[in-house]
């Protein structure tokens, strides 16, 4: 789902039908070397929000969705055209 609620900005939200997420791992999602898997090495988190970071934007655990399931979103800037002509 993409939206672009905000001024000057759109959101994506992802979804999957997974086990979702147990809540002791909740606080510490986005920490390197956190992972609920037994075989998880913990860095995709980390990494995704570090990428959306270095581009201004933010990146988030909404929940898990009704069912099996988790929902992820991530917040952009978009293009400022009159920036860049000069």
């Amino acid at each position: 789902i993409t939206t672009s609620g905000a001024a000057n900005a759109v959101e994506v939200s992802v979804a999957d039908r997974g086990a979702g997420l147990s809540a002791g791992i909740r606080d510490q999602l986005f920490a390197p070397f956190q992972s609920d898997k037994p075989s998880g090495m913990g860095m995709g988190l980390a990494i995704c929000r570090t990428i959306v970071a270095n581009h201004q934007g933010t990146l988030s655990f909404q929940g898990n969705t009704p069912g099996p399931g988790t929902t992820f979103s991530f917040t952009l800037p978009t293009a400022n055209p009159a920036a860049d002509n000069g």
